[in-house]
């Protein structure tokens, strides 16, 4: 009976770690997301959204509206949340689903968020950018405001919004969905689209289309590259372009 006992007490703590392993390893984007996000963080976002045009002859890019707090570059697969316009009594759990979004998306993720008419509300402030950050998220893009800008900067933590504002969604809005299709600044983003944001803008990328871009704008990219020392040297663009037939 004691032999019993002791092998049981020796086997709880081998159990408790493959649970606390497994549980961590939920918490991780799947392997071919991670590897598809690195090589999206390796490619200009003009050249994804050629890329997607040239192939399907679709349009890709949010509005020029959204633009970051600082320079960056960031991708990864879509985590997304709708906030409706309503205004309302109940506080801060009006909007739980969206702390729950950021507490449940695992590492690389980026945090996609459309608040409905919200260009003069802050979607996101200091305090959901600092859960993002230790969260080991890839970034923000919020169809709406921002606030808490220093917080943010000092944590060098990438957001994209349509602008700063000092307001709050407490009191004005209510959690819509999480993890479900959205139209974030004009383009349609569902949940594991790939987002792929750095200075030029933002664009996303269908899942099921995801290597098939990357391919073409790794190429996109390569021909580019290539051409301005051949520009440098020869001091023309018109024969640069007839060579490499890129513009």
């Amino acid at each position: 009976m004691r032999s019993k006992t002791k092998l049981l007490m020796l086997a709880l703590p081998a159990a408790l770690f493959c649970l606390l392993f497994s549980t961590r390893a939920m918490q991780k984007p799947a392997p071919d997301e991670t590897g598809l996000s690195e090589k999206y963080r390796l490619v200009e976002v003009a050249s994804v959204s050629d890329a997607m045009e040239q192939l399907y002859g679709q349009k890709i890019y949010m509005s020029h509206e959204m633009r970051p707090l600082a320079a960056t570059k960031f991708a990864g697969p879509a985590v997304t949340v709708l906030l409706k316009r309503e205004e309302n009594h109940d506080g801060a759990a009006a909007l739980q689903g969206m702390l729950d979004a950021i507490d449940e998306a695992p590492a690389g993720s980026v945090y996609v968020m459309t608040v409905q008419d919200g260009a003069d509300y802050a979607g996101i402030g200091g305090l959901m950018s600092t859960a993002m950050k230790f969260r080991g998220l890839a970034g923000a893009v919020v169809d709406g405001g921002v606030r808490d800008t220093p917080q943010i900067a000092k944590l060098q933590f990438p957001v994209f919004s349509r602008g700063a504002v000092p307001s709050t969604t407490v009191n004005h809005y209510r959690f819509a969905g999480k993890n479900i299709p959205i139209t974030c600044a004009g383009v349609t983003v569902n949940p594991g689209d790939i987002v792929s944001a750095d200075m030029d803008g933002i664009v996303v990328v269908p899942r099921q289309k995801a290597a098939a871009v990357l391919t073409k704008a790794e190429q996109l990219d390569n021909s580019e590259h290539s051409m301005y020392p051949y520009i440098e040297k020869y001091k023309s663009i018109r024969e640069a372009v007839k060579k490499f037939g890129r513009i």
